[in-house]
C-alpha cells in the first residue's frame, strides 16, 4: 500500500511540474523573435498585397496564431495531450507526420550505446576494483578520466579524422548511403556501418563516468563486514563478488546510471548534428533554425516528460537493488 500511496504522490508531482514547465517553454518560444506565417508564405516577390493579406490569415488560423497567448496555449496542451503536435512551417505537415523516422534513428542510436556502455563498464568497474592499484586498474583509471573529461565534440572530430579520413573505415556522416539499393540486410548493415562512430562517440563519456561509478562502490562493498563473514564461511570469490558485493554496490551506481540515460538523449543533439544524424536532435535544431516552433516545442516536452519519468524510475530501481528501502514518503 506504501508503494502505491507513494507512486500516485510522484505521479502528481509529475503532472504538476509538467504544465508548470509547458507554460514556461510556450511563452518562452512565444516571446522569440520571427513569424512563422511569414515563414511558412516564403517567398512573397509576385504575390499581390491582397492576396498575401488572405494567404497570412489563413496560415494564421491555421497555426492558431489569431487567438490571444492564454488561449493558444490552452488549445495547444489540449492538442499535445491528445497526440496532436501543432503544424509545422517548414515541412507544411502536422509535426506528428515528421516524428516517426528521427524517434526510430535517435532510439536506435541511444539504445545501442546503451547496450555498449553497460556491456563493458560494469565488468570493467568490477575487474578495477578486485584488482585495486594494479597496473591494469592505473591504465584503467587513466582512460577513464581522458574518456569523460573531453568534451564530446572534441572526440568525434577526432574520430572522424583516424577513423573516416585517415583510415577510411567508416563513413563520416549519415544515415545510410545515398543511392543504396539492395535487400533488407544489405541496408541494415550500411546502416550499421554509419552507426559506428556515432556510438563510440557517444558510449566513451558514458564508460569512463559509469566504470569508475562501479569501481568505487564495489571498493566500498569489499570493504564491508558482511563480504569477510562471507569469505570466512568458505563461500567462492566469484559469488562473493557478483552476489554479495555487486549487489550492495548497484545502490550508489543507479542514480548516476539513471541521469546518464537521460542525458544521453539530450547529448545525442549534438552527436546528431556533428554526424549528420537525422535523429530528434537534429530536428529540433533545424526547428530552431526555421523558427518552426511547434517542433520545438513538441522535442523539448519529450526530453521534460523523460526527465521526469527518470525521478521515478530512479526510485524505484532504489527499491528493486534494495530491499530496504521503501517508497512511502
Amino acid at each position: 500500500m506504501g508503494k502505491g500511496r507513494y507512486l500516485i504522490k510522484r505521479l502528481i508531482y509529475i503532472i504538476f511540474v509538467f504544465f508548470i514547465i509547458s507554460i514556461i517553454m510556450f511563452f518562452i518560444y512565444k516571446l522569440l523573435p520571427g513569424d512563422p506565417v511569414r515563414m511558412m508564405i516564403g517567398d512573397t516577390g509576385n504575390i499581390k498585397p491582397e492576396r498575401y493579406e488572405a494567404m497570412y490569415a489563413q496560415y494564421e488560423e491555421l497555426l492558431g496564431l489569431d487567438k490571444p497567448l492564454p488561449v493558444q496555449y490552452v488549445v495547444w496542451i489540449s492538442n499535445m495531450l491528445k497526440g496532436d503536435f501543432g503544424y509545422s512551417v517548414q515541412y507544411k505537415r502536422p509535426v506528428i507526420q515528421i516524428l516517426g523516422t528521427p524517434m526510430k534513428n535517435t532510439l536506435m542510436l541511444n539504445f545501442v550505446s546503451m547496450i555498449v556502455v553497460f556491456a563493458i563498464s560494469v565488468p570493467l568497474g568490477i575487474a578495477t576494483a578486485v584488482r585495486k592499484n594494479s597496473l591494469f586498474d592505473k591504465a584503467v583509471q587513466v582512460l577513464t578520466i581522458l574518456g569523460y573529461s573531453l568534451p564530446s565534440f572534441v572526440i568525434a572530430l577526432l574520430a572522424i579524422y583516424f577513423f573516416s579520413v585517415r583510415l577510411g573505415w567508416f563513413p563520416i556522416s549519415g544515415v545510410k548511403t545515398a543511392g543504396l539499393e539492395g535487400n533488407a540486410f544489405v541496408q541494415a548493415a550500411d546502416m550499421a556501418r554509419h552507426m559506428i562512430l556515432p556510438v563510440l562517440v557517444m558510449s566513451v563519456g558514458g564508460l569512463g563516468s559509469i566504470t569508475r561509478y562501479v569501481r568505487a562502490s564495489m571498493i566500498e562493498a569489499l570493504r564491508m563486514d558482511y563480504i569477510k563473514t562471507a569469505r570466512a564461511k568458505g563461500l567462492r570469490e566469484k559469488t562473493v563478488i557478483y552476489v554479495h558485493a555487486f549487489r550492495n554496490a548497484l545502490i550508489p551506481v543507479v542514480t548516476v546510471t539513471t541521469w546518464w540515460i537521460i542525458g544521453l538523449f539530450g547529448g545525442s543533439i549534438v552527436i546528431e548534428s556533428i554526424f549528420l544524424w537525422r535523429g530528434l536532435g537534429m530536428l529540433m535544431l533545424d526547428g530552431l533554425f526555421q523558427r518552426d516552433f511547434s517542433v520545438v516545442l513538441a522535442m523539448q516536452m519529450f526530453y521534460v516528460v523523460l526527465s521526469l519519468a527518470g525521478n521515478v524510475l530512479m526510485d524505484i530501481a532504489y527499491s528493486l537493488v534494495d530491499p530496504r528501502v521503501r517508497l512511502e514518503n
